[in-house]
């Protein structure tokens, strides 16, 4: 069970170390090292044009944990545009580390940005957590263990991700769609090699480590960052109904947060309209919103 004593401990190395160096590009700072508990524990910084400093996104690639790269994600001209820089991170794979690594990464980075923030150009208390898929697995994960720990981000991005392991192939029987993918289930998919063992065998326990379990054990009356939810109806990866179960989770938790809720009706696991400029210009609307004070006259 998460807490904030574990969250806590988690960051205590992250919090003692010192900025590394790194080779800056006219477009930022890449491959900056955040942790040292793997070579993979790097993040790349993309920032607007001018004197920052700026509100940023802590953006986490998919890959069904076991693949992918910082590289894959595209860097938004549509949020850089709005004055929002954009951090790319990579995490340990599950086939490196077992849960929960991968989500330890994900609060080093943030804790990371938090204490050399302002020395990178960026506004430390004005931070988001966004990922597609898996890596909206672990933002809004990490989210709910940062709230937990009193250091909330300032708002939180789920693109397709999947929320609930112990429902995920329920709610994909109840879709017509042709599945490609081992059962969720299953001892050989990549939920259950992220927790190591069968997602099937221990369901209630698959339930509890997720962001839908974890709050569903949460009190009313928690308060949760602004939430944006993308999901296509047509995914035959992790069915939008899991998206369903986080938006209802998180507004029983906290019923006035507000939540930017849309099921993209044509639209696959991370098909074209996710890189488009409808969805994208959202996005960028969305985090200004939150992360972007207005000026007064």
């Amino acid at each position: 069970m998460i807490t904030r004593r574990t969250v806590l401990a988690s960051l205590a190395a992250t919090l003692a170390a010192p900025a590394f160096a790194s080779p800056k590009t006219p477009s930022g700072i890449m491959e900056l090292a955040y942790s040292d508990h793997s070579p993979r524990n790097m993040l790349d910084i993309y920032r607007p044009e001018g004197p920052g400093p700026f509100p940023a996104i802590l953006d986490i690639h998919g890959g069904g944990f076991l693949t992918g790269d910082k590289r894959d994600l595209r860097v938004p001209r549509q949020v850089l545009d709005r004055g929002i820089a954009v951090v790319r991170m990579n995490y340990r794979l599950s086939s490196q580390s077992r849960w929960p690594a991968q989500q330890d990464d994900v609060l080093s980075a943030a804790a990371f940005l938090q204490k050399h923030g302002k020395d990178l150009g960026l506004v430390t208390d004005r931070i988001a957590l966004g990922g597609r898929s898996a890596g909206a697995f672990l933002a809004v994960s990490a989210a709910l263990s940062m709230v937990q720990a009193g250091w909330s981000p300032a708002a939180v991005v789920n693109f397709y991700g999947p929320m609930d392991f112990g429902s995920m192939d329920a709610d994909m029987a109840r879709l017509d769609l042709k599945v490609t993918r081992p059962p969720a289930d299953s001892a050989q998919s990549v939920e259950s090699l992220l927790v190591g063992y069968a997602v099937g065998d221990r369901r209630k326990e698959a339930t509890a480590m997720g962001p839908v379990g974890r709050l569903a054990m949460m009190a009313e009356g928690v308060r949760l960052p602004p939430l944006m939810i993308r999901h296509g109806i047509r995914d035959n990866i992790v069915s939008a109904h899991q998206a369903e179960h986080l938006r209802t989770a998180w507004h029983r938790v906290d019923p006035l947060t507000p939540i930017d809720f849309q099921l993209l009706p044509d639209e696959g696991h991370g098909t074209a309209a996710f890189g488009g400029d409808k969805v994208l210009g959202d996005l960028a609307s969305f985090l200004a919103r939150y992360l972007v004070p207005v000026m007064s006259g």
